[in-house]
């Protein structure tokens, strides 16, 4: 199972990743964690990202995706995983795409939190207040002024992929403003609707199938009776032909009255033949 978690900043993305990642024994794969790990290992990867984070720039898209395909090769990654932070653009999605489908894989499904940005914003709020009452530190991503601009530069870049899986078909939303528990729950019909579902490979190779067999049993059973051609003959001697072309024009009973024609003549021949004798010896 290979899933995309898409939603704004607080759309309970990490939260819900986590239950899939105990259910389902899916690898979570984030790109900060996966840069920095690569980083730390000091792969040749590892140290181009290390000098372009040193620098303050954003890794190109290239590096991002071979950070990944690194990543999803390993063992742990091979019962399915959760690209969390990953892809942020229509560009990165695409090359998403080559890439899984380099080493013959694809996703199940991409599932959108849908959320209202004014509400999101008055719960993060809230749960500020909250852990100010309780005096524990705040993430610099839990300040208000830092998730307007979160939200900002998720409408800008991100948002489009929601378009772009629509119109491929991977597009699943449900409602991330419900209680976590009920969000588990509708992620999990939208992930037993889809593995229970034929993907779109074999669907093409069932479908061509059933259509050669149509066409096959089609040909058996159209009523049509094979005509099996006639065996060639010898040609006949031209005496051979014209007698047996004869015999063809002839109708039926000819012969027997040419024979019993023959046999009158004779008799009417051997009587004239008689009388003769008679008449000198009279």
């Amino acid at each position: 199972m290979r899933l995309i978690l898409l939603g704004p900043p607080g759309a309970g993305k990490g939260t819900q990743a986590q239950h899939l990642v105990a259910k389902y024994g899916l690898v979570q794969l984030s790109t900060g964690d996966m840069l920095r790990a690569a980083v730390k290992a000091g792969t040749p990867i590892g140290r181009q990202v290390g000098e372009i984070m040193a620098s303050g720039a954003l890794c190109p898209d290239d590096v991002v995706v071979a950070i990944v395909e690194q990543r999803i090769e390993q063992p742990d990654a091979r019962k399915g995983f959760i690209l969390d932070g990953f892809p942020r653009t229509v560009a990165q999605a695409e090359a998403l795409d080559r890439m899984l489908e380099k080493h013959h894989l694809a996703l199940e499904a991409v599932i959108e939190l849908r959320v209202d940005e004014t509400a999101l914003i008055r719960r993060i709020e809230s749960r500020v207040a909250e852990m100010n009452a309780r005096g524990e530190p705040l993430r610099a991503d839990d300040r208000p002024e830092v998730l307007h601009r979160r939200l900002t530069a998720y409408r800008d870049q991100t948002a489009p992929l929601i378009a772009y899986y629509r119109q491929h078909g991977m597009l699943r939303s449900v409602d991330g403003m419900a209680p976590i528990p009920e969000v588990a729950a509708q992620i999990e019909k939208v992930l037993t609707a889809t593995t229970e579902a034929p993907q779109r490979g074999s669907v093409d190779k069932a479908l061509v199938k059933r259509s050669s067999d149509r066409r096959r049993i089609g040909k058996k059973s159209s009523g049509r009776k094979s005509v099996t051609p006639p065996k060639p003959t010898r040609a006949l001697p031209k005496r051979a032909a014209a007698k047996a072309k004869s015999k063809a024009k002839s109708k039926p009973g000819s012969k027997a009255k040419s024979k019993a024609g023959a046999k009158a003549k004779t008799r009417s021949k051997r009587k004239a033949k008689a009388g003769n004798r008679r008449r000198k010896g009279s």
